[in-house]
């Protein structure tokens, strides 16, 4: 029997250490914690879901989602950046899991020290993966040209390759979805645009194509608009919900360690007794250790199943969205009560706590956002709405 994966083997105390401590100055500033790529770059972290004979660590989706829980407690912003870069790499993972090599020049690339970044989001594109406003132009030799604008590009001022989808309509077989990766170059403008409440690391800018062309080599998938069963739709929908949901479990985590902290660190004048000792402080913090318990096991389990290629059929997406939308949730709601708990030193701006509120709150706008997970649950236990 192999031994559980502990991810303080990759994650060092001493790396979460010095992260954490760079996580307030790059959210003051406003940078991209480049520092953090490098120390996470030679740690291996990026190539953490490329097989080992290919260069990478091998690992697991259910490790690095317990990875991504570590790194987001000590610097969320840099483990919502770095996701979706595992996103790409986690999308190579369960395709050739699957017997499809088609995204192997992912796999090598980050090998060779590429940084893939997401650019699927447009703004008021509610269909996400099931529709796009970038228009996707066939050239004669296969390849695409894209013309449109990205929104929340995570990564923006580091990365080297852009996956991304358009809308094919020309075709003979138009309409189609393309997904496809193109490079930098003039035809590519990232604006610098990114001036958020929180999770202001990420550098999440938007991205303007002009005719920017993904050769035909990196033309990796067409398939129809709308829900669709490919494995790249099931695989970027997967990977994404998963490790966006352990990044703001990570979150939970690092905000019911900082109430604890408090509650035993503070004492009341009134009777002299730590607040840990206050009976509402103690029904507090274990309301918030109860909800932040129910969620690792869920995402270990659900992690897991896209590991073995566990047929959930239909299911999928109301259990993906699901997972997700309770980690977002949950979060927030631990994150409030840890400010309670900590008083009002967590007002200032300098608090960590501070940062995390602020943080915390951008799990809402990741899909699936509140409203598309109901009505996907909904259509799951319900059947879809009756025309």
């Amino acid at each position: 029997m192999t031994s559980p994966f502990d991810p303080r083997e990759i994650l060092t105390d001493e790396l979460v250490e010095r992260i954490r401590s760079r996580a307030g100055r790059v959210d003051a500033d406003n940078t991209f914690p480049h520092e953090d790529l490098a120390d996470l770059g030679e740690a291996g972290y990026l190539r953490a879901l490329v097989p080992a004979d290919r260069g990478g660590l091998g690992l697991s989706l259910a490790d690095v989602s317990l990875l991504q829980q570590r790194l987001a407690e000590a610097a969320p912003a840099t483990a919502l950046a770095i996701n979706m870069h595992l996103v790409w790499t986690g999308v190579a993972k369960v395709m050739h899991d699957r017997g499809i090599d088609d995204l192997r020049f992912v796999q090598d690339g980050t090998a060779a020290g590429e940084v893939f970044a997401f650019g699927i989001s447009e703004a008021g594109n509610d269909l996400v993966l099931f529709g796009s406003d970038t228009e996707a132009t066939p050239r004669p030799d296969g390849s695409y040209a894209f013309t449109g604008t990205k929104i929340f590009t995570s990564l923006a001022p580091v990365w080297t390759q852009l996956g991304l989808h358009g809308l094919d309509t020309t075709s003979a077989d138009a309409p189609q979805l393309v997904y496809a990766f193109i490079g930098r170059d003039e035809r590519v403008v990232t604006r610098d645009d990114w001036d958020t409440l929180g999770m202001r690391g990420t550098q999440s800018r938007t991205t303007e194509l002009h005719g920017a062309v993904a050769p035909a080599d990196r033309v990796v998938r067409r398939v129809a608009p709308g829900p669709n069963p490919d494995p790249i739709v099931f695989g970027i929908f997967s990977v994404f919900e998963v490790l966006l949901a352990s990044v703001y479990t990570g979150i939970a985590r690092r905000a019911l360690d900082l109430a604890v902290a408090a509650a035993q660190g503070r004492r009341s004048k009134k009777t002299g007794r730590a607040y840990s000792q206050d009976p509402d402080i103690r029904w507090r913090i274990a309301e918030m250790a109860l909800a932040y318990d129910a969620l690792p096991p869920q995402l270990a389990a659900i992690a897991r199943d896209i590991d073995g290629r566990v047929d959930h059929g239909q299911r999928w997406f109301s259990l993906l969205s699901g997972v997700k939308h309770r980690a977002t949730a949950t979060a927030k709601r631990v994150v409030d009560d840890a400010m309670l708990v900590a008083g009002g030193s967590s007002f200032f701006a300098g608090s960590e706590l501070s940062r995390l509120y602020r943080d915390v709150l951008a799990g809402a706008f990741h899909p699936s956002d509140p409203e598309s997970a109901h009505a996907t649950v909904a259509s799951a236990w319900l059947g879809p709405v009756e025309a």
